[in-house]
């Protein structure tokens, strides 16, 4: 009975430019960021709100899940091996951001760490600190632990 019917088989249409696989995630998920100030008085306002808003603060290139250069993956690990909680900004994501966090600490490189709004210092501080156990206590002395 089923050998007299014929199946006409089609390949799927090709969509050009078409994403074929989605994210998957919702978008209250996604990652939220906030709308960088045009002029270096209000990335330096912006700055300042964000170190003294956060307990532990880290401006980094990339994020936590995903550094973007060996330091800044560096202090990532020493801040999750603390277990304590941090805020970061990812300043590959805007050039004022990147050349603003250094005028606002006076500091060359990234990545900078704050604790309780005071400039800690870069990778190797940072890996001194943690190592010497003075970066504990500036996060018990910030409430953060």
């Amino acid at each position: 009975m089923l050998a007299g019917l014929r199946v006409a088989a089609r390949a799927a249409p090709r969509l050009r430019g078409a994403r074929l696989l989605s994210s998957g995630s919702h978008s209250d998920f996604e990652t939220v960021r906030a709308a960088v100030p045009d002029t270096p008085a209000g990335v330096k306002a912006m700055i300042q709100d964000q170190v003294d808003g956060n307990a532990v603060m880290l401006y980094m290139k990339g994020t936590p899940a995903r550094p973007q250069c060996g330091f800044s993956q560096q202090v990532c690990r020493i801040l999750h091996a603390t277990g304590v909680e941090f805020a970061s900004v990812n300043v590959l994501e805007d050039d004022a951001l990147r050349e603003g966090i250094k005028e606002f600490s006076e500091w060359p490189t990234i990545p900078q760490l704050y604790v309780g709004g005071e400039f800690v210092g870069g990778c190797d501080i940072v890996t001194e600190s943690f190592q010497s156990g003075e970066l504990d206590e500036a996060f018990k002395a910030a409430g953060a632990k």
